[in-house]
């Protein structure tokens, strides 16, 4: 896009949403950020306004998230969510609630962070769901749709994932074993692909685009 841009953020608490959030303020044709929560974020960058809403009645407020471009960095885990209920709750219909405004409000294209692996026929629940996520988003008619596939994120997050630590403290052995194929299998790290959302949000080109980790990774850092 090469005119001002307006861009509508869902989880920005989160560990991508934040470093997006810092990205999207930077950027000069980016003129105006609705940031999405369910409870206050603090202190925000400049050209950002704090929305705060019930998830649950999102579809109430699609005027008031009116913009061009719709990213979307909603996720959880079933630990986390407590169930596999509240997981699906989180990573499928707030994220498909989400798109179906950003339909109604006619945007230009959405951004959205899915997972490796994700499949609607996949017998591990959390791909699945990521899958169906996947599946019915490209049934909307939206011009532009951009899925973004991270392997492990690499970054401080606010809630303690205890198995991800592990895997962090291994990833700089085993980033270096995966190659060829299995390079979309490496950890990333989460201001990589905030990089590579945010230059995503500026280049419109009508279609839809599935981003593997290690592609990911490249976009964020062109030689």
């Amino acid at each position: 896009m090469n005119y001002p841009t307006d861009v509508c953020l869902v989880g920005a608490s989160g560990l991508v949403g934040h470093e997006l959030l810092l990205v999207l303020a930077q950027l000069n044709q980016v003129k105006a950020i609705k940031v999405v929560t369910r409870s206050p974020l603090g202190r925000l960058p400049a050209k950002s306004e704090n929305l705060i809403l019930n998830f649950d009645k999102m579809s109430e407020h699609s005027e008031t998230l009116k913009a061009n471009v719709y990213v979307c960095c909603l996720g959880t885990t079933i630990a986390t969510a407590g169930s596999q209920e509240a997981f699906r709750k989180v990573d499928y219909d707030y994220v498909m609630e989400f798109a179906r405004i950003a339909e109604k409000n006619g945007a230009q294209k959405f951004l959205v962070i899915s997972s490796i692996g994700a499949n609607p026929q996949a017998s591990a629940f959390y791909t699945r769901v990521k899958g169906e996520m996947e599946r019915d988003l490209r049934k909307l008619h939206i011009p532009q749709i951009e899925i973004f596939r991270p392997s492990l994120l690499l970054g401080e997050r606010k809630e303690h994932r205890s198995g991800e630590k592990l895997a962090q403290r291994l990833s700089p052995i085993l980033n270096p074993l995966l190659v060829g194929p299995l390079k979309k299998y490496r950890a990333i790290k989460a201001t990589d692909v905030a990089r590579a959302m945010g230059s995503a949000v500026l280049n419109f080109n009508p279609g839809l685009y599935i981003y593997e980790s290690d592609e990911i990774h490249r976009i964020a850092n062109p030689e």
